[in-house]
């Protein structure tokens, strides 16, 4: 039996806890003691009547059955209150944001991250650019765009806000293709993409032979080369197509680290680009 109403602040302190994977890092996030977080999860579990938590390896945890269930729920109740909270503080708020990204974090991790923004300021025109990291610097330069997303080494260079660290993999239509003999093919963006210089940096390292098969600016182009089997590419891991094949643990291909994406502002934003940078920073930590 469950005991309504379910708290709004019990629900975000579970939603918390499954985001960040254990009690720690969602009472850091959350700036509360794990006492008082694990307190709010038992208060919670008392009122759905079930445990929606187990301890899992370490401090980990996972969600059971019943927690899976109220989760997506928990999800869409705070979600719909954000965006209420939203639209009443904002009112009015109206105006065009331009944004710039990289085309592969644009197709997997901005649409619902833009679709909330959207449905939270629904005055506010969202002008989203999609380019390389060096073509997004230097437009960025001339005043073509409020915010952008760029790739970066983790830490390696001033300015901007960390929004996403991931880990590189090696990407193939076709498994056997690494163990060909011969120079491996690769199918890469031109110079002087990140992730072509950390293939490019690993694969001479580890001393394993390349060649470049195909080189294009377009992520289209190149996972449609990478599905023909013309050769491998690198992506984040959570970045790999469904019905591509990620390498990551391969033998005979070079580890690569981490890659960091940073969002960068020009200043004096407008409202609207404000309220989308902070968006975009909360919505991307959260991830």
């Amino acid at each position: 039996m469950v005991n309504f109403p379910l708290d709004p602040d019990l629900l975000a302190a579970f939603r918390a806890v499954v985001e960040a994977g254990n009690f720690t890092r969602a009472a850091e996030r959350l700036r509360r003691n794990q006492s008082t977080l694990s307190m709010q999860i038992k208060r919670l579990e008392t009122a759905v009547g079930d445990r929606l938590l187990e301890r899992g390896a370490g401090t980990a945890v996972r969600l059971t059955a019943r927690g899976e269930l109220v989760l997506t729920y928990a999800r869409r109740l705070l979600a719909l209150q954000e965006e209420a909270l939203a639209a009443l503080r904002e009112g009015d708020l109206q105006g065009t944001v331009r944004l710039g990204t990289p085309e592969d974090f644009a197709t997997a991790h901005l649409p619902q991250v833009l679709a909330d923004f959207a449905r939270s300021h629904p005055q506010v025109s969202l002008e989203i650019t999609c380019d390389l990291t060096l073509n997004l610097l230097d437009r960025f330069g001339r005043g073509e765009f409020d915010l952008a997303l760029i790739k970066r080494e983790p830490a390696g260079d001033a300015g901007g806000v960390p929004v996403w660290r991931e880990p590189l993999v090696w990407v193939t239509g076709d498994a056997d293709l690494p163990r060909r003999p011969g120079p491996l093919p690769l199918a890469l963006s031109p110079h002087p993409c990140v992730y072509r210089r950390r293939a490019l940096g690993a694969l001479q390292a580890s001393g394993r032979e390349w060649r470049l098969a195909y080189t294009c600016e377009s992520l289209a182009g190149t996972l449609a080369a990478v599905r023909a089997g013309l050769g491998v590419t690198v992506l984040p891991r959570d970045m790999v197509p469904r019905g591509l094949i990620h390498l990551e643990t391969a033998a005979d291909l070079p580890r690569l680290a981490e890659t960091e994406i940073a969002l960068i502002a020009a200043p004096d934003l407008s409202r609207p680009a404000l309220r989308l940078r902070d968006h975009m920073i909360s919505a991307l930590e959260r991830a």
